[in-house]
C-alpha cells in the first residue's frame, strides 16, 4: 500500500506539478501540459479534502490520469469519460489497495468496508471501488 507521502515523492519523480489551491467547480483535477515537455499538473481544493484518507485517494487518483494518459476535455463523449475515470480509478486502486494485501487483510478477518478503509487508509467509497473492481463486492468498476 502508498501512502501520501510517497504519492507526492512520485509526483516530484515524475515531474508532475501538484498544487494546493482553490478550484472553481472540481474538488481535484489534473492535466497534461503539452507546451511543457508532455509534463502533467494536478491540482487539489483543500477547501475541499475531508480527511487524510480523502486527500490520498484524490491525489492518487489524479496522478492515475497522469502516469496512465488517461485525459480528456470538457467536449468528450460521456463514454470516453467514463473510460479514463476508469482508468485512473484501476490504477489508483492497485497503487493504494493491491490484491495481495487486500487478500491477506481478509485472512486476518478484516472484513467490514470501514474496516477496510481504515486499514488501508482510504475513504469507504473508495475501498467500495476497489472492492467491486477485484469483484468482491456487488458494484461496477
Amino acid at each position: 500500500m502508498t501512502d501520501t507521502l510517497s504519492l507526492y515523492r512520485l509526483a516530484e519523480e515524475r515531474g508532475i506539478d501538484v498544487d494546493l489551491r482553490p478550484l472553481r467547480r472540481a474538488q481535484s483535477l489534473s492535466l497534461p501540459m503539452e507546451w511543457a515537455g508532455g509534463r502533467c499538473a494536478v491540482a487539489l481544493d483543500p477547501s475541499r479534502v475531508t480527511c487524510a484518507a480523502d486527500e490520498k485517494v484524490k491525489l492518487c487518483h489524479e496522478l492515475g490520469h497522469c502516469v496512465t494518459g488517461s485525459f480528456y476535455n470538457r467536449y468528450a463523449a460521456l463514454d470516453l469519460r467514463r473510460r479514463h475515470e476508469l482508468h485512473a480509478d484501476r490504477w489508483a486502486i492497485a497503487q493504494l489497495v493491491p490484491r495481495k494485501e487486500l487478500d491477506a487483510a481478509l485472512e486476518r478477518g478484516v472484513r467490514e468496508v470501514w474496516e477496510l478503509a481504515e486499514h488501508f487508509e482510504v475513504t469507504e467509497e473508495f475501498m467500495k471501488k476497489a472492492l467491486a473492481h477485484y469483484g468482491l463486492l456487488d458494484g461496477e468498476i
